[in-house]
């Protein structure tokens, strides 16, 4: 059986690489990948914890909260795209600091 400090080195890793992706990219794409990266390393650091509380035993609820997390992201996702998409559609670009300027 695979150990809880795998889990939580991973999710670590995972949370750690989207919140480079939100710092350093200007992309609206870019910054939306990284909230969803983030988001699944808080799924999985959920689910590990869950797994672990006590030996032999899941707790169901956990797994039906991160299936609904997952749920809400998908459509906080497809929210994002659709801004982007009209945001690109309307300005021609999708980098946030020209579209801040924009807004003036």
């Amino acid at each position: 059986m695979i150990e809880l400090s795998s889990y939580l080195l991973c999710s670590a890793v995972l949370y750690l690489l989207g919140l480079y992706c939100l710092a350093t990219t200007r992309n609206m794409i870019r910054l939306i990948i990284g909230i969803e990266i983030m988001s699944t390393a808080a799924n999985i650091n959920f689910i590990a914890f869950s797994s672990y509380a006590r030996p032999g035993y899941v707790d169901p609820f956990a797994h039906s909260l991160v299936i609904m997390s997952i749920v809400i992201g998908a459509c906080v996702i497809a929210v994002g795209l659709t801004i982007a998409v009209h945001a690109y559609r309307h300005y021609g670009t999708l980098d946030i600091r020209e579209l801040r300027r924009l807004r003036w």
